[in-house]
């Protein structure tokens, strides 16, 4: 754990990013992403921090169903949403493109990853994706019970040290380990654990100087950015999502049109 002095008021979601995406985050302290691979218990889990306060809905301008609900921690009330359970954030599916925009652009305060502890490599894929977007986020390794039945053992220890993140073993179905994933939860969000996971450079040293290069234009533009590599990423790869935001001025704050470093179709 990386301390810091506690700040009165920590919250990083933007609120109209947020109610563009659907959601009001209004009269709550922190809004909550929960995000993972289909089939490690992610609902459970939804389900254990939120009982019978949460509703459903549909995402703006898709079929796609959204569980949201509420939850007060040490006098404090969080907002949880459900996204869609996804193997990865390159936006191939409506899916993955909703679980993306959320975490880019609604900036929730904390994003919990469930994983499922009996495939927890499998699982890497996703947590990796997303703290390369966000560093504000909590390693839920579900299913523990099953893991323990399959006599498999993790060292939670080791792996938050690795991640930078807090890592939780959990029994969603069981209810246990819910009471220290509420407590990472509140120290992520305000601040009280310091996330620093790593920057991971596994590319060719020509991309590498390509990401470089566009990265500290994009930081240039947007100074406040905190993923800047991955938007360069991104945009290096083609990503029509992306390059929209950064036309616009959303990929950094949607109440101004911001400059861009990108032409339009068509422009010289």
């Amino acid at each position: 754990m990386k301390p810091h002095n506690h700040c009165a008021n920590c919250q990083i979601h933007h609120r109209t990013n947020m109610i563009r995406l659907g959601l009001n985050p209004a009269d709550t302290a922190y809004v909550i992403a929960l995000a993972g691979n289909p089939n490690t218990g992610k609902s459970t889990v939804f389900n254990n921090l939120t009982g019978l306060r949460q509703h459903t809905g549909n995402w703006p301008g898709k079929t796609v169903a959204r569980a949201e609900g509420g939850f007060m921690y040490n006098t404090k009330p969080y907002k949880v949403v459900d996204l869609p359970g996804t193997y990865s954030l390159l936006s191939t599916s409506t899916d993955e493109e909703i679980a993306r925009d959320f975490i880019l652009f609604g900036k929730p305060d904390v994003t919990v990853i469930v994983a499922d502890a009996t495939r927890l490599e499998r699982n890497l894929n996703l947590v990796l994706q997303i703290l390369a977007i966000t560093d504000k986020a909590v390693l839920c390794i579900n299913l523990m019970d099953e893991a323990k039945r399959n006599h498999i053992e993790i060292d939670v220890r080791t792996l938050s040290k690795e991640l930078g993140i807090p890592s939780v073993p959990v029994s969603a179905r069981k209810k246990e380990g819910t009471d220290k994933l509420l407590q990472a939860i509140e120290e992520v969000a305000t601040g009280t654990y310091l996330c620093s996971p790593p920057k991971i450079k596994s590319h060719s040293k020509k991309l590498n100087q390509a990401i470089e290069t566009l990265s500290k234009k994009i930081e240039k533009i947007y100074p406040n950015l905190p993923n800047a590599d991955w938007v360069a990423m991104r945009l290096l790869e083609g990503d029509n999502s992306v390059m929209k935001a950064v036309r616009s001025g959303a990929i950094g704050n949607l109440h101004t049109e911001g400059p861009s470093i990108l032409k339009q179709p068509g422009q010289r």
